[in-house]
């Protein structure tokens, strides 16, 4: 069965229609030439925009001449209330810095350290689910953002998402994600920074509130610091680490802003692909049994990290998930001065489009570009895939520092309920994915659960 993938528009429509389509999904807002095309060229009397699928000017934009292409300020718009000032949305010196203080938190060995607390989320998921693995639909998508929020929760603040401010948060982070719209009039216009941006009221609510949440835990988490009683997780290493180079620490401020990014990056990303991993193996069920005899062979326990290495199956598995279904589906840059891309020159302040969408099923690259293998990382041409078209994380100095982090959460997540839990799709219930703020499924993704016997 080949996963679902969104109708593609008409290959000329009008900018209106574009436009409106844009809106309500990005994906089916593209033409089928993208799947095939090295570039494409979309102009507007406002700005101009180059979608590149070709290896080589990814490399050029995220890798060789990053700096020549910083982050597109038109993007950052629509998630400025929630954001501020974040990692994800500043550019140069102001990025820079971020990236000195959050880096360090994220390196190999912190991965061991926070092992147990993606454990104990995992085991919590597992508990949660045993009184609705009764052959009943179940929306697979609220449990896998249940459990990331969780391990969010866990790794940064030592807090189990039932915590009250914890659960809080997760809720309100639901209500802001449907409120939120992809495009906005600033990202359509470059407008002057006085005219307001017309937000909606629910977008700036639910942002306001979760950033008040999120204020008071980093607050109270300085105070335990300023006392000696913080316990060393996530959140207590980046409010101590300073600058190497100013010696600066993040003030509550900036703290609220990194916490916002980490929950919007390490929760949404990762069950968006959780989400669509289970119904992916509740489809190729020969996947699903050898991923869950690896579970049963080689999970240990909380203490084990080197049982990861072990889960060779889970890990394909979530890659290729990540292959057919990355939580972003585009990134934005913009030309900082002139540049020639492909033969085409393209002026200062143009877009330009990277699509893990396209590139990842991209026609001239990959065999089978739209069918579920996890094998194809052994081919030589999934690991020629995995080295030129493959950036469900970005790469080059803005690669995504949770990275790492993201494939110890989602192959052990995947082993630990299929360990316990057969998934089952329903026939009547394909998933249409769409892109909010990731790829999601637009009415969610239904499966049944039923214990192994």
């Amino acid at each position: 069965m080949t996963p679902p993938k969104p109708l593609p528009r008409p290959d000329k429509v009008s900018l209106w229609r574009y436009f409106r389509l844009f809106r309500r999904d990005i994906l089916s807002a593209q033409p089928a030439r993208l799947y095939r095309a090295w570039m494409a060229e979309f102009r507007t009397p406002f700005f101009r925009s180059y979608m590149c699928n070709d290896p080589a000017l990814v490399d050029l934009v995220l890798k060789q001449r990053p700096a020549e292409f910083p982050k597109s300020t038109r993007i950052a718009e629509g998630l400025r209330p929630l954001l501020g000032q974040s990692v994800f949305v500043t550019n140069g010196a102001v990025w820079e810095r971020q990236r000195r203080i959050i880096d360090p938190a994220f390196e190999g060995g912190r991965l061991r350290d926070t092992f147990p607390a993606i454990w104990a989320a995992g085991m919590a998921m597992v508990a949660r689910l045993a009184q609705k693995a009764d052959g009943q639909p179940v929306e697979m998508e609220f449990e896998t953002s249940h459990a990331a929020a969780d391990v969010i929760f866990r790794t940064l603040f030592s807090i189990p998402i039932e915590n009250e401010v914890a659960g809080a948060v997760f809720h309100e982070f639901r209500a802001h994600q449907q409120a939120q719209p992809v495009l906005n009039l600033g990202a359509l216009l470059p407008l002057p920074r006085w005219f307001p941006r017309f937000h909606s009221r629910a977008t700036r609510r639910t942002a306001a509130r979760i950033r008040r949440l999120i204020t008071d835990l980093t607050t109270a988490r300085a105070k335990a610091i300023a006392a000696g009683t913080a316990p060393d997780d996530l959140a207590s290493k980046i409010m101590t680490l300073p600058d190497p180079e100013t010696g600066a620490r993040f003030d509550t401020e900036e703290m609220v802003d990194q916490v916002a990014i980490f929950f919007l990056a390490g929760h949404e990303t990762s069950a968006s692909a959780l989400a669509w991993a289970l119904y992916l193996l509740a489809t190729h069920p020969e996947w699903q049994e050898r991923l869950a005899a690896e579970a049963q062979a080689e999970l240990t326990d909380a203490q084990d990290f080197g049982q990861l290495g072990r889960l060779k199956t889970a890990r394909a598995v979530f890659r290729e998930a990540l292959r057919l279904y990355p939580p972003v589906p585009m990134m934005v840059r913009e030309t900082r001065c002139p540049v020639t891309l492909r033969d085409r020159a393209a002026p200062a302040g143009a877009q330009v489009v990277l699509s893990p969408w396209h590139l990842h099923r991209h026609e001239r690259l990959w065999d089978q570009p739209d069918a579920f293998d996890p094998a194809r990382f052994d081919t030589e041409n999934g690991k020629q895939g995995l080295r030129c078209a493959y950036i469900p994380f970005s790469a080059g100095p803005r690669v995504c520092p949770g990275a790492g982090f993201a494939m110890v959460e989602g192959p052990l997540l995947l082993a630990q309920l299929l360990r316990s839990y057969r998934v089952t799709a329903l026939p009547d219930r394909i998933p249409e994915p769409v892109a909010y703020l990731t790829v999601r499924a637009k009415n969610g993704i239904w499966l049944r659960l039923e214990p192994r016997v």
